[in-house]
């Protein structure tokens, strides 16, 4: 009917929209691709890769059970700071002893597994447990899971409907662990032996924030940010610990160069701007009223920040290339050899070894001689007489050349010999003539 418009409905039978249901979990099982950016964690400074060991007197009886509970009871729960960056992994003290993994080992321990906590930052003892010759002590939760077994049991009368035994946290554990060894079994000692022992990792004593940080510094760098006084090369963290946070940033760009300045005071006080590149000050002003500033921008840290790479490191190269790498690419290229670099043969010492030098191909010539043909017959160069079939001889000029050739295009048939044809220019030996070549050719 006019003015009507016929609209088609789907209705998907039982089947069908089963089968739908049935794709969709199908395609809802297969984990998504996606992009993932990992972020590796900066790089551990040079001093945190050595290690001293301590020396704090131990007693000769073996742990009693009396003084057991005691020490769980002094360690349980008892906070400390870091004094090395802590990596979510087990390290090994022997007591009075080394650590380990240490130097490039412990290195490779925090680029691996992460760092639980950074250097000066606060750890609690989550755990504590006396085994034969070793305490464990685990810190910020330690670096597994509770129930490492447990977690993946589950128990029910229906194999669908099963209940797990233990409830597992499940975020990832970001903790330490420190194993105390001792050479004959544990000792009697205290809850002060056991946190002496571990200072070179964990400091127990009381202190601040500023003072946690500082004693992980070398003693000439920690007095002066216990004097909130500013060294260009610190980095931020050194910055805050002596003068604390700023109360304004300014991000400005100086040419290309990108940098961040810290402002520090308020007049009629000295007003300091602390200039920082990334994470390290390049530039320190202090301006006092009535009075010329003073800007200091040489390295006053001197060899403190260790330029050589770790072991395990790459350093890539950004930005524009010297004219020096330019040149070397651009400049002529070696042929292929065999050889190795700087790699010679005893006959490169050899006088009077032939060798080959590039081939020199002869002028054309006016006179000369050429082989022809496949029956090695000889043409007489340009200019010389050639010889017909019945024995008498033509010249070779161009207008005689020219005159056989009309007169035997008119007559259709000549009854004199053939005119020789005209005599083809020098060429090298080595290279085919252009009668070869045409006869290669064949008929067009």
């Amino acid at each position: 009917m006019p003015g009507f418009t016929r609209v088609h409905t789907f209705r998907p039978t039982l089947a069908e929209f089963a089968s739908l249901i049935a794709l969709s979990i199908v395609f809802t099982s297969f984990p998504c691709a996606a992009q993932v950016f990992t972020v590796t964690p900066e790089g551990v400074d040079g001093k945190y890769l050595d290690f001293h060991p301590t020396d704090v007197p131990l007693p000769q009886q073996p742990l009693t059970n009396h003084n057991r509970e005691d020490l769980l009871r002094f360690l349980q729960a008892e906070q400390g700071f870091s004094m090395r960056p802590l990596p979510i992994t087990t390290l090994t003290l022997h007591a009075n002893g080394a650590m380990q993994p240490s130097g490039s080992d412990y290195v490779s321990a925090i680029r691996q597994r992460g760092i639980s906590v950074k250097a000066g930052e606060r750890v609690t003892v989550t755990d504590v447990r006396v085994e034969k010759d070793r305490l464990v002590l685990d810190f910020n939760g330690g670096p597994e899971h509770k129930h490492k077994w447990l977690r993946h049991v589950s128990v029910g009368m229906d194999p669908n409907m099963t209940a797990p035994v233990v409830h597992d946290d499940p975020q990832a554990p970001s903790g330490s662990r420190i194993v105390l060894l001792f050479a004959h079994g544990v000792p009697d000692v205290t809850g002060l032996q056991v946190e002496a022992l571990v200072k070179p990792i964990v400091d127990f004593n009381v202190k601040t924030p500023q003072q946690a940080y500082t004693d992980t510094l070398p003693p000439a760098l920690r007095k002066t940010i216990l004097e909130h006084h500013v060294l260009v090369g610190m980095n931020t963290e050194m910055v805050v610990s002596a003068l604390g946070q700023p109360k304004n940033k300014i991000r400005e760009r100086d040419g290309q160069m990108p940098f961040e300045e810290w402002i520090y005071g308020d007049p009629p006080q000295p007003v300091q701007f602390v200039r920082f590149n990334g994470n390290r000050v390049i530039r320190v002003e202090i301006a006092k009223v009535g009075e010329s500033p003073v800007i200091r921008t040489e390295n006053e840290m001197g060899d403190y920040w260790n330029t050589a790479p770790a072991d395990n490191t790459r350093i890539v190269k950004l930005g524009d290339k010297s004219p020096a790498d330019s040149a070397a690419e651009n400049a002529p290229h070696a042929p292929p050899t065999l050889r190795n670099p700087g790699e010679k043969l005893p006959s490169d010492d050899d006088k009077d070894k032939v060798v080959m030098k590039p081939v020199q191909f002869p002028k054309d010539t006016d006179t000369g001689q050429q082989t022809a043909g496949a029956g090695g017959t000889q043409k007489p160069a340009s200019g010389s007489g050639t010889s017909s079939p019945s024995g008498s001889t033509s010249s070779t000029t161009p207008s005689s050349t020219t005159s056989s050739s009309t007169s035997t295009s008119a007559n259709g048939q000549s009854g004199n010999p053939p005119a020789t044809p005209p005599p083809t220019p020098q060429i090298h030996p080595t290279m085919p003539s252009p009668d070869q070549l045409i006869g290669a050719l064949g008929p067009q």
